[in-house]
């Protein structure tokens, strides 16, 4: 099983340059970040923000954790990551389309992907942050729609010497844009989504791959092939699907989790790790580290 962790990126925790050489000493797979262009700050109604620091109600009912805020940008960090490291996988996790123009989106990635020969995996998502999206000029409503639509045009603009574009969102005219990706077709487009039956039908008709937020694992081997089962009905190759466990949960995952975790029928798992410094985020990968060499043997 490929091993992988997410960090919250922030400037007060490991850098990513650093992380990644670490991340590759230890033989873990591929590093993943997040992004948040920004947190609107609550608009002041009684009980919608931690009184602590400010941050906004999450749809479950709980706060957002103030990490959110202090994100760097993911795309800047993973070439400082690809600049230090040789075989490395650098993934968004998730990168939020909507809140791109894919022209300027498709140019960061093939320019990503040519530095790292070939080592991106563009994980995207529709998100959740009705204020973010809104500050993007993004209906909430109409997020999905959105999205596949910028999938299409990254994915034209990768594939051909010259495109033009005509959609319901993206328009431009016939242009010319290089560097192309190393990847053939460009790198990989991984969807982030909830396992439900809307979730799961965005990946099989639309994703090279999965990110699902794994609550429940045996859930989630449901999951994998319902996605799998409607790509075979769409036509689609569903063993080229690339799927990554992904645990938000802000705990150490335990050795029994990562071995059930390994059986699920997916290709990777990513291990959230800690908010924290340096000493403390070296400490979490050694836990990691050997996990992964008692489940290799």
């Amino acid at each position: 099983m490929k091993l992988g962790v997410m960090s919250f990126n922030t400037e007060y925790t490991m850098r990513a340059d650093k992380l990644a050489c670490a991340l590759e000493e230890r033989g873990f797979e591929s590093l993943w970040l997040p992004e948040h262009t920004h947190i609107p700050v609550p608009a002041g109604v009684a009980g919608d923000s931690d009184p602590e620091n400010g941050m906004p109600r999450m749809p479950d009912g709980n706060f957002l954790p103030e990490e959110y805020r202090h994100m760097s940008d993911p795309f800047t960090s993973l070439a400082a990551a690809a600049a230090v490291t040789k075989k490395l996988i650098l993934g968004t996790c998730i990168c939020l389309i909507n809140q791109h123009h894919p022209i300027n989106l498709a140019k960061t990635a093939s320019t990503l992907d040519q530095l790292s020969d070939g080592r991106l995996i563009l994980g995207v998502g529709a998100g959740w942050n009705v204020a973010e999206m809104g500050n993007h000029g993004v209906v909430f409503k109409r997020r999905w729609r959105e999205l596949r639509e910028r999938v299409k045009a990254l994915q034209a603009i990768w594939n051909y010497e010259s495109t033009s574009f005509v959609g319901e969102f993206v328009n431009f005219d016939e242009m010319w844009q290089y560097p192309k990706p190393i990847q053939p077709g460009g790198p990989p487009i991984v969807l982030g989504t909830l396992d439900t039956p809307f979730g799961r039908k965005q990946v099989a008709e639309h994703g090279d791959g999965w990110l699902p937020l794994t609550f429940d694992l045996e859930r989630t081997i449901a999951g994998i092939q319902d996605i799998k089962t409607q790509m075979s009905q769409l036509g689609r190759d569903s063993d080229q699907l690339d799927v990554s466990l992904f645990f938000l949960a802000d705990s150490r995952q335990t050795q029994a989790t990562l071995d059930r975790a390994a059986e699920v029928g997916a290709n990777r798992i990513i291990l959230r790790l800690p908010v924290a410094d340096e000493r403390e985020v070296l400490n979490t990968l050694d836990y990691y580290a050997e996990l992964n060499a008692k489940a290799g043997k």
